[in-house]
């Protein structure tokens, strides 16, 4: 144990602002609330009161944010940094004139079809425009006052021999998990910059845990008339979707990226604890608490990082994600790529293994696409497991993909496209057994 803490008493301003702080992080994150008949955590309460109480000035609101994202990249010269930066520059502008297209009611057919751009625009450009600013703001008490790092000291054991990263990223995984991707990579990508992740660890966290949130899982579970079987399906995708991430960070890409620390950062390891845990999680809590900066400046720094972030995030969703639901809809690419998932489902078992290769496949262009394409079958193993793929799949262009490129961690979109791979078709095979044993 450190000296300083063994002197040092804790002073009551520390306690107050450790508890306070993190307490009501915690509570905006992980506490569902029942209001108005709906059972979700209260950031999304936020988020679901605004769009209702503000429905006229939303969509101008999340066009402004649209504009601002494609106009940023030519105004500071970040386009031209690399080729992705330069062809998702110019990509944002066809999201840009989708999206006057959506808020004005004026464009071709095709586009105006209700699962097509106004499914891009409700269902993702809108929710994510608003929860990744205003979660920002609580993540700032989430992550700011030692809350990491005194839950890490406890999950060490656990953390690091299972998923091959901190302690302190249990906190991380499971925000990702249950509340946003966008919030999750937000604060995987504050961490790494700070030193506290190397860039292996980052990329671990935001391709193994940023999955949809919980609340998306319950649209899921509509669609594919599973919410008899709730409980049982968010628990299932849970494990499953932790399981598949254990393996695939012992194989290529996640296990060949450089496990360094944020350029000119130096690297803050995780000390290694032994002895009383509680006391070490304690000096740990305290030494974030005293280099922490006040309330305000912490809140602003995250409340301008998750603005630059939904800005770079909203106009890829209505090119990338948009080009993506064209392909399922119009081409059979995704019908050829379902051959390749095929023999594994038909080895575990799984009913129709051609139709469960092509719902799977289609989850590379948006996660929902899957639940659509098996929604009336009679077979609730069938739809169980591709409701599972929904989720433990995690990479999917429609919005992910660009929320992992606005950030700065080391993945790239081929290596994006090979993790994909990987946990389909490790879910498939971890998930299948597992339905049938318990259903």
């Amino acid at each position: 144990m450190p000296t300083e803490y063994r002197t040092t008493r804790t002073s009551a301003g520390e306690l107050v602002r450790f508890v306070l702080y993190s307490s009501i992080g915690l509570f905006m994150f992980f506490v569902p609330i029942t209001l108005a008949g709906t059972s979700t955590i209260p950031l999304d309460h936020i988020v679901s009161w605004l769009r209702e109480h503000a429905a006229t000035y939303v969509p101008y609101y999340a066009l402004a944010i649209t504009l601002a994202g494609t106009v940023a990249p030519f105004a500071t010269g970040g386009w031209r940094r690399s080729r992705v930066r330069m062809v998702f520059a110019f990509m944002n502008i066809v999201g840009l004139v989708v999206a006057i297209a959506l808020v004005t009611g004026r464009g071709p057919a095709w586009l105006m079809h209700e699962d097509m751009g106004p499914f891009l625009f409700n269902a993702l450009v809108i929710p994510v425009g608003l929860i990744v600013p205003i979660g920002a703001i609580f993540l700032a008490l989430l992550i700011g006052y030692g809350l990491m790092e005194f839950i890490g000291v406890f999950l060490q054991p656990v953390m690091r021999p299972v998923w091959r990263t901190p302690g302190r990223s249990a906190i991380d995984a499971v925000a990702s998990f249950v509340g946003s991707y966008s919030l999750g990579l937000l604060l995987t990508n504050r961490v790494y910059r700070s030193g506290r992740y190397t860039g292996r660890e980052a990329a671990i966290i935001a391709a193994g845990f940023s999955t949809v949130s919980a609340s998306f899982m319950v649209i899921v579970a509509k669609a594919l008339d599973l919410m008899d079987h709730w409980l049982l399906y968010f628990w299932l995708a849970l494990i499953v979707t932790f399981a598949v991430t254990a393996v695939i960070v012992r194989i290529p890409p996640l296990s060949r990226i450089p496990d360094q620390p944020f350029p000119g950062v130096t690297h803050d390891p995780e000390k290694k604890v032994s002895g009383n845990r509680f006391r070490h999680a304690w000096a740990e809590a305290r030494t974030a608490l005293r280099t922490a900066p006040g309330l305000r400046l912490n809140v602003w720094h995250n409340l301008r990082d998750g603005v630059k972030m939904a800005m770079a995030i909203l106009p890829s969703i209505l090119s990338v994600g948009l080009l993506g639901l064209v392909l399922a809809r119009y081409t059979p690419i995704f019908d050829w790529i379902g051959y390749i998932f095929a023999p594994f489902a038909w080895a575990v078992g799984l009913p129709e293994p051609l139709l469960a290769g092509k719902a799977a496949a289609t989850g590379i262009a948006e996660m929902f696409l899957p639940a659509t394409i098996v929604a009336g079958e009679e077979s609730l193993v069938l739809r169980m497991v591709i409701a599972i793929v929904c989720v433990s799949a995690i990479i999917f262009f429609s919005a992910l993909v660009p929320s992992i490129l606005a950030t700065d961690i080391p993945l790239s979109i081929g290596a994006l496209i090979v993790i994909w791979f990987e946990r389909v078709i490790l879910t498939i095979l971890i998930a299948t057994p597992l339905v049938r044993l318990v259903t």
